[in-house]
């Protein structure tokens, strides 16, 4: 009896987490992996895919993006959700800063619904008291993450420069992360099980340094760095921390990348009770603070070449979790301010790039294995934020989202390249070889050889999280 399918992958090398490299012939129908199976043969497809002599990945999934900031949400996931398609992300979970009642989210859903090219999801950034009350009704609707930004405070909101991505527009005082207001999140979000990211810095500290760098005249990434400087994200870690372990919290540290920061995570995580994930971005595996170049700015700041290495380590070792972008789609008239450190915007695009890093300079380069890639780009991620074994593996009855990856395929990155609002890169003019050739969202294929599919414009879905 012949077998049919939708879309038929046959020789394909398929990277399975936990499992390994498996070559086999993948079926999908309606959206989902219908088997794996060692012969092709008698088997009918509408389309058959020959992936022979290339990788096929679980689709990466993206835990940090900033979009819906500078363009309203539509616009922003129509084009982000397009650079995330050319680098080979099926899923990308958007940083929401509300600072009205979480319960007026539904605006922000509709939005965003029939925007999307890749599937979506939402960590909610609690940042006023009164929100906290909201924590229970994010988990029911699906938004099981939250969002702490230890970097704000009532006496840093006028300074333009301290902020994260689209903050300038918050009022003064408006934000104000209290060690009343830090502790009710950790212990309300506990409760529910939500997973809590934190942004680990002391902003006392990041102030008086910038106000004395700013003052003494200071500039580049290397006084961006000695302002912001790693043993803040060490303090934020233990105090955090010390409030996880009183409830017994899910803890995942976003953007981590110095030394320092990697080594209080690790001491907290020896003491016990809580759960300890850590994140890093690709820019903290690529850019020191040598990069002559203020689109650079970013916070947590890039650090020295050591803090480079260490990470690299971490990243092979198993310490590191996860990767995230840190996205964000500004251009460059607003990213350089006044051409200075002080007032150019912090965050820069990177979606596109995520994979392309880690095959090219990370698997090509014999720093970590495509196994791994495989883990910290979609199954660790997953299964941190609820929704393994729907997404983030490669087995019968996931969905059917793959990315097909060549090694040995060379791109010059540009703005162009990479689809995004954003009309620059910190890797503009990098060679890179590794790339995605196919993206693959719930069987349906939104990327191929670079050329996203306009049809499949509204194809993503909001992921409930966690999936049942």
């Amino acid at each position: 009896m012949q077998n049919s399918c939708d879309i038929l992958i046959t020789n394909a090398s398929a990277v399975i987490p936990k499992v390994g490299i498996v070559e086999t012939n993948i079926m999908i129908e309606d959206g989902k992996i219908k088997a794996l199976t060692n012969s092709p043969t008698n088997i009918s497809a509408s389309r058959k895919i020959d992936a022979h002599g290339r990788y096929v990945l679980p689709g990466a999934i993206d835990p940090h993006v900033h979009y819906g900031v500078y363009t309203p949400i539509d616009e922003a996931a129509r084009t982000e959700s397009r650079s995330a398609a050319v680098g080979g992300v099926t899923t990308m979970l958007r940083m929401l800063r509300l600072y009205e009642s979480y319960r007026n989210i539904e605006k922000q859903l509709k939005a965003s619904k029939a925007s999307h090219y890749i599937d979506y999801s939402i960590h909610a950034s609690i940042l006023r008291p009164e929100q906290v009350k909201d924590i229970p009704y994010l988990k029911e609707i699906g938004v099981n993450s939250l969002k702490i930004y230890m970097n704000l405070g009532a006496d840093l909101n006028h300074i333009y420069m301290d902020l994260e991505p689209g903050a300038h527009s918050i009022k003064d005082g408006e934000v104000d992360m209290t060690d009343e207001l830090l502790s009710s999140i950790v212990r309300e979000g506990s409760k529910v099980h939500s997973t809590i990211l934190v942004h680990a810095e002391n902003a006392a500290m990041c102030s008086e340094r910038m106000h004395r760098g700013k003052e003494k005249g200071m500039a580049g990434l290397g006084a961006w760095s000695d302002c912001r400087p790693p043993l803040s994200e060490a303090e934020s870690v233990a105090k955090v921390s010390e409030l996880g372990r009183k409830s017994g919290a899910n803890l995942y540290f976003v953007h981590i990348g110095s030394n320092a920061a990697l080594d209080a995570i690790l001491a907290q995580k020896e003491k016990g009770r809580s759960n300890y994930y850590i994140e890093t971005c690709p820019h903290y595996l690529t850019h020191t603070t040598d990069f002559n170049n203020i689109t650079g700015k970013v916070v947590p700041p890039i650090r020295s070449k050591s803090d480079r290495q260490s990470i690299w380590s971490a990243l092979r070792n198993g310490v590191i979790d996860t990767i995230g972008t840190d996205h964000v789609a500004n251009r460059l008239d607003m990213k350089m301010g006044q051409g200075d450190i002080w007032s150019a915007l912090a965050g820069f695009p990177g979606i596109a790039t995520m994979l392309p890093v880690l095959l090219s300079r990370g698997v090509n380069q014999d720093r970590i294995s495509i196994e791994r890639v495989a883990e910290v780009t979609s199954y660790n991620t997953a299964r941190i934020f609820g929704m393994y074994p729907k997404k983030g593996t490669i087995q019968q009855g996931s969905d059917a989202d793959l990315t097909i990856v060549d090694l040995k395929l060379e791109k010059t990155v540009t703005p162009e390249l990479l689809q995004s609002y954003s009309d620059y890169t910190i890797y503009d003019g990098w060679k890179m070889a590794g790339w995605p050739v196919m993206t693959i969202v719930r069987g349906n294929v939104v990327m191929e050889d670079g050329q996203v599919d306009s049809k499949a414009l509204g194809h993503g879905d909001f992921v409930h999280r966690p999936v049942s």
